[in-house]
């Protein structure tokens, strides 16, 4: 495991340490998630250019106007993006 330093001002380390205090986590543990978190942001909107580069830009459109539509009949019926036990947009090779 590596080490990293960062500079900030002190008034916001104390913010982190209270923060990860009522978390019941260290600064350590609490920057490793955000870390985690951010990484895993930026892998999803590369993975998400990437697929934008090789999909249908009338598929994509098609797909946010169902999922507006559904927002619109049922705002709170919980569809979230980690939600996985819908499986709405299955992917088929042959289709584009």
């Amino acid at each position: 495991m590596a080490t990293l330093t960062i500079r900030m001002p002190e008034d916001k380390v104390n913010r982190l340490k209270e923060l990860a205090k009522s978390r019941g986590i260290s600064v350590n543990k609490l920057m490793e998630e955000w870390a985690t978190m951010g990484i895993a942001e930026f892998d999803a909107h590369a993975s998400f250019l990437a697929r934008a580069a090789r999909g249908s830009r009338e598929r994509g459109l098609a797909a946010l106007r169902e999922l507006d539509a559904r927002d619109r009949q049922s705002p709170s019926a919980g569809h979230s993006l980690h939600d996985h036990s819908q499986r709405p947009y299955e992917h088929k090779k042959d289709d584009k």
